[in-house]
Order: C-alpha cells, then structure tokens, then sequence
C-alpha cells in the first residue's frame, strides 16, 4: 500500500494501488478534523524507551507463547504517521515458534523459523488521516480522487506462518540482509488483512465518511532488506476483494496479477531496522527480544468483538 504506504490492486485499481497505499483516512489537513480523527493526540511517557519484549523460542518442546500483538508490534514502527490500536476484548491470540533451522557458511547464513498463531480474536491498527494527508495530499492533483488508500491492518484469526532470515558474514561482522515474514504456509489461509478505499473530494474537501470502493487484500508475505537509502516493505498479497464480498475466488485470481505490479512502499528507518535487529536476534538464537516504543501510537483500546 506505489508511493504511498502498503498499496494494493486490480488492473488498472491494482496499479493505482500500488501508487497510493500509504494513505488512510482522509480529510483536508487545513480543515477540522472529521470521523475518527477527531480525536487528542496522546502526550508519549518520554520515560518509556521500550516497547514489548518477546520471549523466543526455538522448538517445539517449549515453547514461548506471546501475544500476537506483541509479535506484531513492528506495525506502527514501520508505519509513517500515528496509529491508532484495536484489540478484542478477552483477547486469546499468542504466537510462538515451533521449528528451527539454521545454515551457516564462512561468508553467509540463513535462519528458517515456523511460527504458529492461535487463539480467538483479532487486533487492528488504523492509520491516522490527518498525517497521511499532510504527507500525501500535495501529490494529488486539484480536483482528483483519492484512490484505495490505507484505512487499516488487521490480525484476525489463526494459521502457521514462517521468518527467514538471511544475511552475510565478513571476518568477524554477521550482518542481516534481508528478513521475510510469510503468513500462509503449510496450507493455512492468512490472518492477516490490509482496507483500502477511495474518496472523491467535495467542495475540495477530502472526508473519510465519502469513502467508496471499499477493498481488503489478504497478505501473504512481508519482506525487509537492508539498504542505504529510503527502506522499502516488499509485499505479496493472497487476494483482493470487493469488501461487501470477501471471499469471493476472483479475488485470488486478482491478487494473483496484483503481484506482478507491485512495488515495494516506502516505510521508516526504524521500522526496517528493528526487523532486521530481530532477525539477528534469532540468528543468534536470544532468548528474548524487545521492541523499541513506537511513540506513533496515538491510542490502544478494548473493543467488543465483531
């Protein structure tokens, strides 16, 4: 959703997609803040420079069971503007790490982990309108439609998926090149989901309760690498589909196509780097790893399930 953050779609959507990803809700950053929104912006504990910690393990004799928030918690690193966090009431869902392997050469090595996720419930990350737009809106040309941008990322319900880990070894320096998060394997559908929707503008004014063209993309895999410049987020994704029709099979069939044009969406530094921090951390094969906070987080709240 491409210039902008995680874009998704079908010809010639799919292209458009990919071209505005990083956008969410939508409204005129000069105007007042509308919908969601309209809500205070949280002063951040400056005290408080850790996020979650992650107990690892490495097979499946003993495993340790973290909340797969926590596991997701590199979301609203990665993310350019504030998010704001939803989680199920009696929330159930944990992550773990049943299998472990681990090849090493005198000049590389690589890591391939499988990951269980289980239990009811889902968690959702949403996007904050007015900094997206006051990123993106100049990009858009006067008069023009907004088009499948970002509302939210959700982790709904369970299945087996897998991290690689690859990187290069010179002398004494291991360095992670590259890390790959892929939701799907061994059969199991991904838990993982992206919203998308257009707005078209009234009175020159972007409201996201003018939203149309509401579209959701199951995710297959994420990818990091290490790089000099801006990071990029690689993306795979399932399928795409019509929200009122979420499963319907012409969606695999477009997210099929929908991987051939899409281009990796720009993501933070942060957000790369701690992915490729954790990935050395399974290399190494750490008993623990903690987040750096995510000081975008504007609010989490219990909702009732739905």
């Amino acid at each position: 959703m491409c210039r902008r953050w995680l874009c998704l779609f079908v010809i010639p959507v799919f292209c458009t997609l990919l071209l505005t990803a990083s956008i969410g809700i939508c409204a005129d950053p000069n105007s007042p803040a509308s919908g969601r929104d309209a809500k205070p912006k949280p002063v951040p504990d400056i005290n408080d420079h850790n996020g979650p910690t992650i107990a690892l393990s490495y097979n499946s004799s003993t495993p340790a069971k973290n909340p797969t928030a926590s596991f997701m918690y590199f979301i609203p690193l990665i993310a350019p503007t504030l998010v704001e966090r939803e989680t199920s009431t009696n929330n159930q869902q944990q992550a773990w790490i049943v299998s472990y392997e681990k090849k090493v050469t005198s000049e590389s090595f690589y890591v391939n982990c499988e990951l269980e996720m289980r239990g009811k419930g889902f968690f959702n990350n949403i996007l904050d309108a007015q900094g997206v737009m006051a990123i993106y809106l100049p990009e858009l040309k006067k008069g023009a439609p907004l088009t499948n941008g970002l509302d939210y990322i959700k982790f709904e319900g369970e299945g087996m998926g897998r991290i690689e880990v690859a990187g290069t070894i010179k002398g004494n320096t291991e360095t992670v090149t590259q890390v790959d998060l892929c939701f799907n394997i061994r059969g199991q559908k991904s838990p993982v989901t992206i919203g998308l929707y257009s707005i078209a503008p009234k009175d020159g004014q972007y409201k996201y309760e003018n939203k149309y063209n509401e579209i959701i993309a199951r995710v297959a895999t994420l990818t990091f690498k290490k790089c000099d410049g801006e990071p990029k987020m690689g993306i795979e994704v399932v399928s795409v589909n019509k929200a009122s029709k979420p499963n319907s099979y012409m969606g695999r069939v477009k997210g099929f196509i929908v991987n051939f044009f899409l281009e990796p969406p720009k993501i933070s530094k942060l957000g790369n780097d701690t992915m490729l921090d954790f990935g050395y951390a399974l290399f190494k094969q750490k008993p623990s790893f903690t987040f750096p906070k995510a000081n975008n987080i504007k609010e989490n709240k219990p909702v009732t399930n739905r």
